[in-house]
């Protein structure tokens, strides 16, 4: 007979339905395909029936099965739990197949169960959830692990022990807190085994590393599989491995490594949680089983140290011997028997909100009516629903802690105990929790804190590892092949100190061969290498083609001249850089010859004519101030206008002659003088500085009049300044001549654009520095360095040598070492790189404002003080002049107003005009004829007849 089945586009799960239920026609027996279609029972019924699924011959299962068994007997004997209801459960032995334990889930349909407690193969999880979802059945898992299970595909698996998922991202914080970056993943090929390294693979790339190779051996394989397995993953470099396996075959995996001498120094060894599974299931070791895995670091589920466990751990005892399990209790032991305390919790309040235990046919199947397949015998749990919503809200602590799940049905509060096997047990170096990644705190007391996970807090006791090795091992090492690094070294024909080929090993030589091997030789380990020359020898290789060699794999490495760029470091990884480099523009300049207005050039024209004013000024302030108390100051009008400009500038050199008798005078003319101090040093220093230091001209200024111009640019064959000035500052290609060594810079400056060749050069700094030696310092660097990058050596993305090598560099910097090389290699004649700017060194107002401020006020200061001393005379020289305004003011005629506004005007000037003796013998004089006038008058009064 021929079964065809056609499956349109996304019908796949419809598909994997149909075989499913055609197996289940074929398996079940024929009095349950006879029977009825429907069952139910009372919504109180005196027994209940739950199923268990594992693999009894196993490390898992021998510790399941009493687990179970004692969890069922707590449960019945409980007295508010199920009340009048019996737990029964159906053991189901899946044989650790696939095929099997599908058929053994069939047989849990005849027994109408409301819940399945297992699998513990996440590869049988897989095929039983497609049941379970049809059914209505909840399945609880104590064992299945494997992260994809947690999809929403499968509603009805629930897991009860830790997903995988979070015990990767563990892995991947270990990896990272050890600052290793990549690792090998050893692993059974199954849905348990690749489910859980693709997860470890997505949490090393967030941190940066990486899995560098996939080790999969099928499952139940032999030694000599593994065998050359593990003698393949020895021949590459790196050293950390990942064991994610079965707890019934891994230990075969390290009996092998044994045997190759993989269990010394510098390896390491990370396994998930099956092997402290397997060594918790025993509580005495055997001594060869320990011997093998000394130094190993384990990830053991965290289960808090309660009172509940305890009293559970010590029931184990009598447990193990009633039901025959395993002398250890791990930790799948203590989530199968959470598992049972879970269904038998939910189906209590299942009952109590008034579910209702009955079965119905599945209406998907109902119209198979007459097949001879009878797939209406099937049942679907009409309360899974409900009872489902009910797991998925339950909270309570049980053996192995608070049994609670988040939004995707995984338990609350994932972590992991982390261990270092070493003598005849394991010792707990700390925790691991998704709250607070690696700790040596608990993490129940952790929660009681705000969340930290940064990297600085992490922390782990000490660790022995393998070979009794205290240190952390590098995790890596050169590939045990035989074959030595291959360098790239550009061959180059131009600025040979930095490389150049050599007749003598190890054939080439340079400033960067010599920081490279230095570098080499502070690493802690050998590193067999040898130097690959790349380019003609012709011309100059083109460095990006370089880099995009080592990207490639064609070559491990490449050291020389390697400007880091950021293309670059999107295909490479590079080291520390080793020289600061940058890009210069060199332009051919001219010695500018000297001018007879030379004495002119150290001031600014602002600066000449504030200064001009100012000098005007303050000897205008110092006449008004001296005019009457002075007779140096006094004189006909020519003489006086005279004696203010001669005065002004000849403080200038300190010659003048007049002296200053006020008080105010002196003040304005020290702080004048100390103005003039000032400038004229500064105007000599400037002065100085032009006529003895040669100036040089360039009609190129810099990098922005080159790229306004639209003259030839020269640059060296291979550089990246070709790409830059093409792709960054948009130049035309056709400006862009590529020159091939010295020679041919100095030619193409000295014929410059008319004479077919270049207006300036475009290179980088350390080139520009050798080129400007050797022609004596013709040509000068214009504007500024208008890059800043660095050299450095470009190796493979993620190659850890990469990392060691910076830090080698460090330490060249540090210890001089570097500068050492620098100077054996590039000691050269200096030139002054830049070209002087004259305007750069003009004097400006900028530079003087403040002195010529201080200057002012003192002026003005003294101004407004003379002024109110001599308005406070004039007031007593003529103490009628305020009640003559007020008449003047009701005087309407304008023209008596007029005239007596210009009368006023020129006593006021004349009044100042006058000598300042003059006007107090006149006061003097005055005050004495007031009082002899008062007399008489006095006197007369005195006599008058009464």
């Amino acid at each position: 007979m021929s079964v065809l089945l056609i499956a349109g586009p996304g019908s796949v799960a419809s598909m994997a339905r149909t075989v499913l239920l055609f197996i289940i026609g074929i398996c079940l027996p024929m009095e349950v395909i006879g029977g009825a279609g429907n069952a139910s029972s009372s919504s109180a019924p005196n027994v209940v029936n739950i199923g268990a699924l594992f693999t009894s011959d196993s490390v898992i299962g021998r510790a399941a099965r009493p687990a179970i068994a004692a969890a069922i007997d707590d449960v019945n004997s409980h007295s508010s739990i199920l009340p009048g209801t019996k737990l029964n459960v159906i053991f189901h032995d899946t044989n650790c197949s696939g095929f099997l334990g599908t058929m053994e889930a069939m047989q849990l349909i005849e027994d109408e169960v409301v819940a399945t407690i297992g699998p513990q193969s996440s590869g049988i999880a897989h095929v039983i959830s497609h049941i379970v979802n049809e059914l209505h059945v909840p399945l609880l898992s104590f064992g299945a692990t494997d992260p994809s299970l947690s999809s929403l595909q499968y509603p009805y698996f629930v897991r009860t022990t830790q997903n995988d998922y979070f015990q990767m991202y563990a892995i991947a914080d270990l990896v990272t807190y050890f600052r290793w970056r990549e690792v090998i993943a050893i692993f059974v090929d199954d849905d348990y085994g690749r489910n859980g390294i693709s997860v470890l693979g997505d949490a090393l790339a967030k941190k940066r590393s990486k899995i560098a190779y996939k080790a999969a051996f099928t499952p139940g394989a032999p030694n000599s599989e593994i065998s050359n397995l593990l003698m393949t993953i020895n021949l590459m470099e790196s050293r950390v491995y990942v064991v994610h396996v079965n707890p019934d075959t891994g230990l075969s995996i390290f009996s092998v490594a044994d045997t190759l001498g993989m269990m010394t120094k510098g390896y390491v060894w990370i396994a998930t949680d099956w092997l402290p599974s397997l060594l918790d299931s025993t509580k005495q070791h055997d001594a060869n089983t320990m011997n093998l895995l000394q130094g190993v670091v384990a990830l053991r589920h965290h289960t808090q140290d309660t009172e509940l466990k305890k009293t559970f751990m010590s029931r184990w005892h009598s447990i193990k011997y009633k039901n025959t399990g395993p002398d250890g209790v791990n930790s799948y032991a203590l989530y199968a028997y959470d598992s049972v305390w879970l269904a038998a919790r939910a189906l209590d309040a299942f009952l109590s909100e008034g579910g209702n235990i009955s079965y119905s046919q599945d209406p998907k199947v109902s119209h198979t009516n007459g097949s001879v397949l009878n797939l209406q015998s099937l049942h679907v749990f009409r309360g899974g629903q409900q009872l489902l919503q009910i797991i998925s809200r339950m909270n309570f602590t049980g053996v192995s802690g608070q049994i609670q799940f988040d939004s995707d049905r995984n338990l609350a509060h994932p972590a992991y105990d982390v261990l270092n096997i070493g003598g005849t047990g394991a010792r707990r170096i700390g925790y691991w929790s998704n709250f607070s990644g690696l700790s040596t705190v608990a993490p129940e007391i952790l929660y009681t804190r705000p969340p930290n996970s940064s990297t600085s807090d992490q922390h782990l006791y000490p660790i022995i590892w393998p070979g009794e090795l205290s240190s952390v091992p590098q995790g890596w090492v050169f590939p045990d092949n035989g074959k030595p690094l291959r360098i790239a070294v550009p061959n180059r024909v131009s600025y040979t100190e930095f490389l150049a080929k050599d007749k003598n090993p190890p054939g080439v030589r340079g400033y960067c061969i010599d920081v490279f091997e230095a570098a080499i030789k502070l690493l802690p380990y050998a590193v067999p290498h040898t130097y690959v020359l790349y380019g003609s020898g012709e011309r100059n290789p083109i460095y990006n083609d370089l880099v995009n060699a080592v990207a490639l794999n064609n070559y491990d490495a490449a050291v020389g001249d390697i400007t880091i760029t950021t293309n670059r470091t999107k295909i490479v990884d590079f080291t520390q850089p080793f020289m600061e480099s940058g890009l210069v523009v060199v332009a051919p300049v001219k010695e500018q010859k000297s001018s007879p207005w030379a004495f002119l050039k150290p001031f600014t024209v602002q600066m000449w004519c504030i200064t001009g004013a100012f000098f005007l000024f303050v000897g205008a302030v110092v006449w008004i101030l001296e005019h009457r108390i002075n007779h140096e100051f006094r004189g006909p009008p020519r003489q006086q206008l005279i004696t203010i400009f001669w005065f002004s500038f000849s403080t200038m050199f300190f010659s003048h002659r007049e002296n200053t008798v006020s008080t105010l005078g002196r003040l304005v003319l020290i702080i004048w003088l100390f103005v003039v101090l000032i400038i004229n040093s500064s105007y000599t220093a400037s002065l100085t500085s032009i006529l003895t230091v040669q100036q040089l001209t360039s009609r190129i200024e810099g990098i922005d009049s080159l790229i306004s111009s639209t003259d030839p640019i020269g640059i060296q064959e291979g550089s990246f300044a070709r790409n830059y000035l093409i792709d960054e500052l948009n130049i035309a290609e056709s400006r862009i001549v590529k020159l091939k060594n010295q020679e041919a810079y100095a030619d193409a400056l000295l014929r410059g654009p008319r004479g077919g060749g270049v207006a300036a050069i475009v290179d980088e700094l350390p080139y520009i520095e050798i080129f400007l030696s050797s022609t004596n310092c013709r040509f000068r660097t214009v504007g500024q360095e208008f890059t800043k990058s660095g050299w450095g050596f470009a190796f493979q993305r993620d190659s850890p040598l990469a990392v060691d090598l910076s830090t080698a560099i460090l330490q060249l910097s540090e210890n001089g070492d570097l500068q050492k090389i620098h100077d054996k290699w590039l000691t050269h004649n200096e030139c002054s790189m830049g070209i002087g700017q004259v305007d750069e060194s003009r004097l400006s107002l900028k530079s003087f404002w403040g002195l010529f401020l201080i200057c002012g006020i003192a002026c003005i200061i003294a101004l407004i003080i003379f002024f109110c001393r001599v308005i406070f005379q004039y007031r007593r020289f003529n103490p009628d002049a305020v009640e003559e305004a007020e008449v003047e003011e009701i005087e309407s005629a304008r023209s008596r107003q007029s005239l007596h506004t210009t009368r006023s005007f020129k006593d006021w000037i004349g009044f100042i005009d006058r000598k300042e003796a003059e006007i107090k013998e006149m006061l003097k004089r005055k005050s004495s004829s007031n009082k002899g006038q008062a007399s008489p008058s006095t006197d007369g009064q005195a006599h008058s007849p009464a």
